[in-house]
């Protein structure tokens, strides 16, 4: 069986190059690299929020189912 002959990358000029490393910013500690993918809150207190409106709803309908026994 017969290989197929490598077709060349689109990166393969440099794919073996060394690694850049800038002489004008220090790296970054792996924690500060971290913290860029890290989920963060866009919305601040949206969350809580959200939280407090669904416990308002309970309690509404509670109240609701409570009327409604009381009419019964």
């Amino acid at each position: 069986m017969k290989s197929k002959p490598e077709k060349a990358g689109k990166y393969d000029d440099m794919i073996h190059l060394p690694h850049h490393v800038s002489a004008s910013h220090p790296q970054m500690t792996m924690a500060e690299r971290a913290a860029q993918f890290a989920p963060f809150a866009a919305l601040t207190g949206y969350k809580e929020m959200i939280q407090e409106i669904e416990m308002v709803k309970q309690f509404v309908e509670s109240e609701e189912n409570n009327d409604e026994e009381d009419i019964e």
